[in-house]
C-alpha cells in the first residue's frame, strides 16, 4: 500500500469498523515512516470578524451544541478554549434509538456528529464560540461534507438551545455573508435542539488517546495549531478532557 493509498483509506472513516481502523492506524504510520507532527490541513483557517450581536455575560454556565464534520476535531479544538469546562462528542438531530456510530454513518438517521460545549459565560461568550467555530473548526460553505468525510451526518449545523442563541447565530451568519468573508455563502443549518446523545466512549478525547492516528494528524492537529495562532488570547495548552486523569 502506497502512502497515498494509506491516506485515502485511513482518512475515510466510513471504510472500516472502529476496531480495524484503530489497529491499522497504529501500525501503518510506523511502516510508512510518518511523524507525529501536524500535516497540511484539508481546511484552511480564516480569521473572521467577531459577531456584532452577542450574548451578555451572565450566569456561571451555559451550553452550545455545534456540528462541523467529524466530532474528533471539533471536540479537541474546544477542549483547548479558555472558559470551556466540558466538550462531549455526541449525536444530535435524530432519535435515541439511532444514536449509534454505525447507524449514524448511514446518513439516514437525521443525526449529525456534534459536540456539546459547556462554558463559563464570564470567560467566553456564545458569539466568541461561534467565531472559533466558523474560523478554525470547519469550512461552513461545504454542504454535507468536511474534508474527506461525506454525508449529512457531517453537515455544518448549529443547534440553538434558546431563542437568544438562535438570534445570535442567525445574525452572525447574515453578518458574515454580507461581508463576503467566505468565497461562497455559508450553508450552516440551524437545527432545533431536541436532545443530544453522547457518543461511544472510544470517540471521547480521541486525539489524546490516538495522537498518531493519520486522520488526526492530517485533519485535526492543524485545527488546534490554527486556534493557538489565531486565538492566542483564549487558547490554553492543557485540554479539558471527558476522562478524568488516571481513568
Amino acid at each position: 500500500m502506497s502512502s497515498a493509498e494509506a491516506i485515502a483509506f485511513l482518512t475515510d472513516r466510513r471504510r472500516a469498523a472502529p476496531s480495524r481502523l484503530l489497529a491499522v492506524a497504529v501500525l501503518l504510520p510506523i511502516a510508512l515512516g510518518w511523524q507525529a507532527t501536524p500535516a497540511r490541513s484539508s481546511e484552511a483557517a480564516v480569521m473572521i470578524p467577531a459577531p456584532v450581536i452577542d450574548a451578555p455575560q451572565q450566569g456561571q454556565s451555559d451550553t452550545a451544541v455545534l456540528a462541523g464534520g467529524c466530532f474528533w476535531g471539533v471536540q479537541r479544538v474546544f477542549q483547548h478554549v479558555k472558559g470551556v469546562t466540558s466538550a462531549v462528542s455526541d449525536y444530535s438531530g435524530g432519535a435515541a434509538e439511532t444514536a449509534h456510530y454505525n447507524t449514524v454513518g448511514s446518513g439516514r438517521t437525521g443525526h449529525a456528529e456534534a459536540v456539546q460545549i459547556t462554558y463559563d459565560p464570564s470567560q467566553i461568550s456564545y458569539g466568541q464560540i461561534l467565531q472559533i467555530f466558523f474560523s478554525v473548526v470547519h469550512d461552513p460553505t461545504q454542504l454535507d461534507r468536511q474534508g474527506p468525510d461525506r454525508g449529512p451526518q457531517y453537515r455544518s449545523a448549529i443547534f440553538p438551545a434558546t431563542p437568544p442563541q438562535r438570534h445570535i447565530a442567525t445574525s452572525y451568519i447574515a453578518q458574515l455573508d454580507q461581508a463576503g468573508v467566505f468565497p461562497q455563502r455559508i450553508v450552516t443549518k440551524l437545527d432545533p435542539l431536541t436532545a443530544f446523545y453522547p457518543a461511544e466512549g472510544y470517540h471521547q478525547d480521541f486525539l489524546t488517546l490516538n495522537p498518531r492516528h493519520p486522520y488526526i494528524m492530517i485533519n485535526d492537529l492543524p485545527k488546534v495549531a490554527n486556534l493557538k495562532r489565531l486565538f492566542a488570547d483564549v487558547y490554553r495548552e492543557t485540554p479539558v478532557l471527558v476522562r478524568k486523569p488516571g481513568s
